[in-house]
This record gives structure tokens, sequence and C-alpha cells, in this order.
């Protein structure tokens, strides 16, 4: 389909290649440690555990989201922890849908790291393949060497982002449309489970993230995804298109969607709801127009 998934049978033949590094990103929104506790049961040989609350987000100050991006240098210090060099081939996993996984694939893109695909499916469709398990913890093991090359590391950002202050600004000199990753309900203003105020910014329009896998966690094919984006942006596609979500995190599913579906350029909100909302001079919109 594209070098942006990989298939459980190809990611076998791939665990046996140097310069191989595959990511565990399980996790759960009400249970910060479960995706810890499935690694830990059984994860791909191999696999290293990133933590999306403590490692791949940056402390909360009460008005930045609730998953701020991480200072860059700081991210990319950690990703040399891991083994990362400018040679790496980069594979990440969740449990099923990529929720998670897209989110760390867009953060490697957002510090230059092009090589780096989502196993279509996660966990479950390693499982369903007859994939090795390995259980434990295991822990990064990286030479002096390794470091070094791990310079190689562009730092460059390949994927853009947008700030509050911009998608404000927008509303009164719309430049660009803003996505949200929500389901309805949260989008429309019905619910809020996550936060204090429920809605969504003027102007945005809804693609849950969800839209784009299939009933097993697969991504829909490219040219489905294509018509059904193409169907529900028209000509906004010529204008820029910003995605966004509650935390910043299934924004990312709707950008690699979108490049699988050979849309690409589109930019992330990282603060998104979670952050708008906690300005209280911000406007909200409710409903589903």
């Amino acid at each position: 389909m594209s070098d942006l998934l990989i298939q459980a049978e190809a990611l076998r033949a791939r665990l046996t290649r140097p310069g191989c590094l595959v990511f565990d990103v399980r996790h759960q929104l009400s249970d910060h440690q479960a995706g810890r506790r499935a690694y830990e049961a059984g994860h791909i040989p191999g696999a290293l555990f990133l933590d999306h609350e403590t490692q791949l987000s940056a402390p909360r100050t009460g008005h930045n989201g609730r998953h701020p991006l991480p200072d860059r240098a700081e991210f990319v210090a950690l990703l040399r922890a891991q083994g990362l060099t400018a040679r790496s081939e980069v594979v990440v996993y969740d449990a099923d849908n990529s929720m998670f996984a897209a989110h760390l694939w867009w953060m490697l893109r957002w510090v230059g790291h092009e090589a780096v695909s989502v196993l279509d499916g996660g966990w479950a469709a390693w499982q369903a393949s007859g994939g090795a398990v390995e259980t434990g913890t295991r822990t990064a093991s990286v030479s002096e060497a390794q470091a070094v090359q791990s310079l190689g590391l562009s730092g460059k950002p390949s994927m853009p982002v947008v700030d509050a202050r911009a998608v404000l600004a927008n509303l009164d000199e719309p430049r660009f449309t803003v996505v949200d990753a929500r389901g309805p309900d949260r989008f429309s203003g019905a619910v809020e489970p996550m936060g204090p105020v429920a809605g969504h910014i003027p102007g945005a329009i809804n693609r849950p993230f969800a839209l784009n896998v299939l009933a097993d966690g697969h991504f829909k094919p490219s040219a489905q995804l294509r018509q059904e984006f193409e169907s529900l942006l028209g000509e906004r596609l010529d204008h820029g298109i910003v995605h966004q979500c509650g935390s910043g995190i299934t924004a990312c599913h709707n950008v690699f969607a979108m490049e699988l579906a050979g849309l690409r350029g589109s930019a992330l909100y990282p603060g998104s709801w979670s952050e708008w909302c906690s300005d209280a001079s911000r406007p909200v919109a409710k409903g589903n127009a």
C-alpha cells in the first residue's frame, strides 16, 4: 500500500535487518499504566516501550493542553537514547487502530526522521499473523558510535504546526480549515468526558479519526481515503488544512490518513481542544453545523 504502512508479515522479515527499531506505544487515556502492563505481558521481539504521558508529552501547565509537545531537543535526546540513528528504519505500533502509533509517527517526522512506518492493525495484527512474542522489559543498548551517528538527524521539521494564536486569527481572516478528529458527540458539544468545556473551535469541520480504519483496525485503502477526504474538504484542500482533536494525538491519525491518500502538507494544532478551551476568552461553538 505505502511505505507509511507495514504489514505484520513484512515486519517479520524487517526485524532481521540491521538498523530496524520498533517502538511499542500502546496506551489508554483512562489508565495510564495499561500500556506498560500490556508491553510487559507481551510485545514484538526487540520492541522498546515509550510512554505517552511521561516521555512523549511535556509537563502540563493547565493552559498548554493534555499532551503538549515536548521540547524538540529533549525529544531528540530521548530518541538517541533509544538507539535511533539517521539510518534507522523505525516501525511504531499500538494495540490495533494506530491511534497512538500515528502520533509517534508524526513526532518522528516532526524532528526530521523520515524512515518511519506504522504497523497496520497494530499488536492485534501481529498476533493474528502468528508473530513471535517477547515478554518482560527491554531497554535500549546504545554504543558511543551509535550516539555519534544519531547526530545525523536533521532536526528540521517536515511537519508544519500552528499555535492557538494562529487558529484564533484564522477566525477573522480564514486562511485554512480546521479539521477536528474527535467523535461527533464531542465535536457537537453533547458530551465532553476529557475536559471542562464542551464544543468545538468555531468554523471547524468534523472528521472522526475512527473513520480512517476498518473494523479490524487496518487502514482503509488509500484510494478510499482519498475519496472520503476530497468529498469532505472539496476546494478547502487548496487553501490549507489544520488538524486538531482533544489533545493533539488523534489529529495525527488524520494527518497520517491524508498522507496515505496522497494528500500531503496539512498541519497540526498540537494543543487542540484541551488547550483551546483552557482560555475562556476563546470562542466555543456547539452543534454539528
